[in-house]
């Protein structure tokens, strides 16, 4: 009987600490990915800022690379004008021909830039 006694405490407090240790790492898993959220939403602002642009209203040199042979059949989707952290600019835009998307970065004058 001593013995089912001591068993059933062992086992409650080895129970107990397994409970503590869950929940002391959930806390901390918690607490981690807020702060790793905000840290890269603050990142973020940091790096660039991005704003709708119609493609329509896109510069000309842009319009006229977009219209040149290396650009045939490819129409775009999206455009943003992206303003770096260093105050330089350029249009990223979102292209598609048919099945295949792609991301092309040109500056005002239309010059491919990344």
């Amino acid at each position: 009987m001593k013995k089912l006694v001591v068993s059933a405490l062992a086992l409650t407090l080895i129970s107990f600490a397994s409970v503590q240790a869950q929940t002391a790492n959930q806390t901390t898993t918690d607490h981690s990915a807020h702060k790793e959220a905000t840290t890269t939403k603050a990142a973020k602002a940091d790096q660039e800022e991005k704003v709708a642009v119609k493609p329509e209203d896109l510069p000309d040199g842009i319009k006229q690379t977009i219209k040149s042979e290396e650009f045939s059949g490819w129409t775009v989707k999206k455009a943003f004008l992206v303003t770096e952290p260093d105050k330089t600019q350029y249009y990223e835009l979102q292209v598609a021909n048919g099945k295949e998307n792609a991301r092309v970065k040109l500056d005002k004058n239309g010059r491919n830039v990344g």
